[in-house]
Order: structure tokens, then sequence, then C-alpha cells
């Protein structure tokens, strides 16, 4: 089957498809996949939160997940205490 490994970047994202056995689990569609793992603090697929253990089928999103950088709601504060001025 074929699973594409998505790493989104500040201003950029890297895109990797593999081909793996059908019963493939994330943990190997990560491992499979090459990209670096530093700063990763979870997966999901397809937006979902999901584990290593995590069977996927043909045509998957396994997206590697970073952690914010800002709170959205502090960010959002800030950008309406601007705007009241």
């Amino acid at each position: 089957m074929r699973v594409e490994v998505v790493l989104a970047l500040p201003r950029a994202h890297r895109a990797v498809v593999v081909e793996l056995d059908a019963d493939a689990t994330l943990g190997e569609a990560v491992a499979a996949s090459g990209l670096p793992l530093a700063g990763v603090d979870g997966y999901a697929v397809f937006g979902v939160r999901a584990g290593e253990e995590t069977r996927l089928g043909d045509g998957d999103r396994v997206e590697l997940l970073r952690p914010l950088q800002v709170d959205p709601k502090d960010a959002r504060r800030r950008r309406a205490a601007r705007g009241a001025r």
C-alpha cells in the first residue's frame, strides 16, 4: 500500500510517499519516510491523533506533529489588543 508522510515546517513542508506491506503501522511508515524526527511531538492520520501502533490503510496521510510555538488564544488576544488602539 502507499502512504504519504508529511512534516510541516514554519515556512515549508516535506512530503514523502512510501510503499508498505498491507498490515503496516504508523511507526513503520514514519521510519520508512526518512524524514527528520527532531522536534516531532506526536502523530496524526488525516488530522486525527494516532499512536505508532495504529494500522494504516492504502492512501492514508500520516502527519508528523510539532508542538505549538504560541498558544492560539494568547496570539488572538495580542492581535485584538494591537487592533484596538
